[in-house]
């Protein structure tokens, strides 16, 4: 007579126990509290050394999470969904909170040359640097995220452009990387250049503005020149902010493009009879981006709402850069490290060059 099965054990409450669906919910949450805490790290740091930006920090401490003992372990495995899910879905809230921070009037009060200065920045950057990544040989989509971080605003218009194309990880973290080294020294050079280039507190600021890739980073390098470049500077970086919502638009029609192609390929050629996932002609944190920018335009929202989303806004791009930052591997940076250093100097030298061109023109 065979023995009775014997009971499963109920006192090992293990991880292993629990069911795939609830151990998904714990490792995103754990992702998430490992997110939060980088964010209060890199909060502190700030306010320790204000001339650094929350965000540069808050990927400098990805990075750092990703190789240092103990934590390491935590951020290849059971904190993986969540840093990948602040990475992407916070990325994409913070973005759409950005339009708040422009309005069709600041636009216009540019004037007609100093947007078409913009458009020429953000056009010879962005397909300069997509062509010299191409002859370079990098990987994936790591010349498209580039010159779009380095044309537009730096790492959140690469989690947005990201979005569009469904980027691997890898080659989002790498850009970020990249695109925050590059803009956190801009920090320092810029304003050493000033009066050897003989720019104008007022010109300077529009340099700023049109060369420094993120945000944070045009404010910290435009206010050693005082209020004036500083609101200048800003304004001039919205200009280019406003960019992102096309530039994600024509890179989502590609990807469709694409897709179409696969899709309608003969046998043979491709998997004939297989569904291919579009992406949407304007993804929706796109179309959220351009309402708060119409929202902020028609000036119902008083100054303390704004105030109020511009922390939250910041919040949200710093736990997902913490998060992408998370995702960097350093010997697999290094493989390619010299050629993403040279994608990024060369791109750097242009935006540089021809934003002080334009600057000059239209002064």
């Amino acid at each position: 007579m065979p023995p009775p099965p014997s009971a499963p054990a109920r006192s090992n409450t293990g991880r292993d126990e629990q069911p795939p669906p609830a151990r998904a919910r714990s490792d995103k949450l754990s992702g998430l509290a490992l997110a939060a805490g980088g964010v209060a790290v890199a909060w502190a740091a700030h306010q320790l050394l204000p001339a650094v930006p929350m965000l540069t920090i808050a990927v400098v401490l990805g990075v750092v999470a990703a190789h240092v003992r103990g934590v390491r372990a935590l951020v290849r495995g059971r904190c993986r969904p969540g840093l990948s899910y602040a990475g992407k879905r916070l990325m994409r809230l913070g973005i759409v909170l950005l339009g708040l921070k422009l309005s069709l009037d600041d636009v216009l009060g540019l004037g007609w040359a100093t947007v078409g200065m913009v458009f020429a920045v953000v056009g010879a950057t962005f397909f300069g640097t997509l062509w010299l990544g191409r002859k370079l040989g990098l990987q994936g989509d790591q010349p498209l995220l580039i010159a779009t971080g380095y044309s537009i605003c730096g790492a959140s218009a690469i989690g947005a452009v990201s979005e569009a194309s469904d980027s691997d990880e890898r080659d989002v973290a790498t850009s970020v990387a990249l695109v925050t080294l590059c803009g956190t020294l801009a920090i320092a050079v810029l304003p050493l250049l000033q009066h050897p280039l003989g720019l104008s507190d007022a010109e300077f600021g529009r340099w700023a503005g049109a060369s420094v890739h993120d945000v944070g980073q045009v404010v910290a390098t435009a206010q050693t020149a005082g209020s004036a470049a500083l609101g200048d500077a800003v304004l001039v970086k919205l200009m280019r902010v406003a960019m992102l919502a096309p530039l994600v638009a024509a890179v989502a029609l590609s990807v469709r493009a694409r897709a179409r192609t696969r899709t309608d390929a003969p046998t043979g050629e491709g998997r004939p009879g297989a569904t291919t996932r579009r992406p949407p002609l304007v993804p929706l944190f796109v179309a959220g981006f351009l309402a708060m920018v119409a929202l902020r335009s028609t000036g119902v929202l008083p100054g303390a709402a704004i105030d109020v989303a511009g922390h939250a806004q910041e919040l949200l791009l710093a736990a997902a850069l913490f998060g992408l930052g998370s995702a960097v591997h350093l010997p697999t940076l290094a493989r390619t490290g010299g050629r993403v250093a040279a994608l990024g100097l060369c791109s750097w030298v242009v935006i540089g060059g021809v934003s002080y061109a334009g600057v000059l023109l239209t002064a």
